[in-house]
């Protein structure tokens, strides 16, 4: 028999953790659960949740980077069954609004998130994540409309490279308000197609 070092141990317990919590909190939202709850669905006791959390914020935060970790994998997914960079970037976005549609992402990302983590840390570690993504889908989508150092910046449509993370958040921005009138809406799955397909023309207007 193997036995499991203490490191071994301490990951495996982190990791029911957080996926109990991502389930309870994304279920029940953050004011409703208790990290007693978290503790009990995790088969843990509540001193070894705060043993490797100090509070229920922290056990949150988790939650929202195992919710961002999966979606920018799903995103990375989306774009490598796309040849065209275009159209991998329109099929990252769509995947983004997709996953929208699930009510546990639905609670923890967008509706909890910002009042509990607050938008500073909301944003930075998106930025690490879904941000990334979208950044970086931009960058090989607009590459062959980037502005060399011999031209103006912008000039004839093409993108000044430094616009690009404006241009990246100014979309995920969009996408995010997009995902906020999926999560308020009496009937997401029939809203997707013509919040997509606006998305889909903000995408357009922005291509160089």
């Amino acid at each position: 028999m193997i036995r499991r070092t203490q490191a071994e141990r301490s990951d495996e317990t982190t990791g029911r953790l957080v996926r109990a919590a991502r389930e309870l909190f994304g279920a029940h939202g953050y004011t409703l659960t208790s990290i007693d709850a978290v503790a009990a669905a995790a088969g843990v006791t509540k001193g070894a949740a705060y043993h490797h959390f100090n509070g229920k914020v922290a056990l949150f935060r988790a939650a929202f980077v195992g919710e961002q970790e999966e979606v920018a994998a799903a995103l990375e997914r989306a774009a490598l069954s796309e040849a065209d960079p275009w159209a991998a970037l329109r099929r990252g976005c769509r995947t983004f609004l997709e996953r929208c549609l699930d009510p546990g992402f639905r609670q923890i990302v967008l509706l909890d998130a910002p009042s509990v983590l607050g938008w500073e840390t909301v944003r930075e570690i998106e930025y690490g994540h879904t941000l990334r993504v979208l950044l970086a889908g931009l960058q090989l989508a607009t590459a062959d409309g980037l502005a060399t150092d011999g031209d103006l910046a912008g000039a004839g449509g093409r993108v000044a490279d430094g616009d690009l993370p404006i241009r990246a958040q100014l979309v995920f921005g969009a996408l995010c308000e997009g995902g906020m009138l999926l999560a308020r809406s009496a009937d997401p799955a029939a809203d997707l197609p013509r919040i997509a397909a606006e998305a889909d023309r903000f995408l357009a207007a922005l291509r160089p």
